[in-house]
């Protein structure tokens, strides 16, 4: 995968799969500053896969149990709904449920956004770093100099869909994600690890 392939690969994700949460390590004598990112194994995640799938199966259970007209539940008496258009209504929301719910688990164990944003002045790079789904895309990682990075950009936006965001200001990349968009962080964290990343680099900050 070329470096352009995977920013784009790495935007996509920004705004679908990753964790707002960021963990910050140093090393090396303050020479590499690491950030690892959460992917999908978080609460909210785990919360919704399990709701759907007890949900999913008890309408399927319940509109299979219309259509059968045997009792496949253990409480209700769901063969009393008419299969057209009761029973396969809610049979056709517990499979769609059943579907969302089989998406969850599968990014959990696959813990799909997870990675890692690393700035590392030992070897002079940026590597942003993230597991995808099976396939080529697997890992996407995007690497560039630091001597390449102009600024540390924050995109914050309000309103019914809020927006803050940061980005790595690359010459000739433009801007790499370095956070989830949606779920926003807090604008006090957000500018902190701005903040920090700038200082780091000794680059301007924008977007303030």
């Amino acid at each position: 995968m070329s470096d352009r392939d995977a920013v784009a690969v790495l935007i996509f994700c920004s705004q679908h799969i990753y964790s707002e949460n960021m963990t910050t390590q140093s090393s090396g004598g303050n020479s590499v500053l690491r950030y690892d990112v959460l992917g999908s194994r978080r609460f909210s995640n785990y919360w919704w896969a399990t709701v759907t799938t007890i949900a999913g199966s008890g309408f399927l259970l319940a509109g299979l149990s219309s259509f059968l007209q045997t009792n496949l539940l253990p409480m209700g008496n769901p063969v009393e709904l008419i299969f057209i258009p009761q029973g396969i209504a809610i049979g056709f929301y517990g499979a769609a449920a059943l579907l969302i719910s089989a998406y969850l688990w599968v990014a959990i164990a696959l813990n799909i956004g997870s990675g890692y944003n690393e700035f590392n002045k030992e070897t002079g790079m940026v590597r942003v770093f993230r597991w995808g789904y099976p396939g080529k895309n697997r890992r996407v990682e995007a690497t560039s100099r630091l001597s390449d990075v102009q600024a540390i950009r924050i995109n914050i936006r309000g309103g019914l869909s809020p927006k803050r965001t940061l980005y790595v200001k690359v010459k000739g990349r433009g801007d790499i994600p370095l956070t989830r968009i949606g779920q926003p962080l807090p604008i006090s964290v957000i500018e902190g690890q701005a903040a920090e990343i700038a200082r780091f680099l000794e680059v301007p900050m924008e977007g303030l």
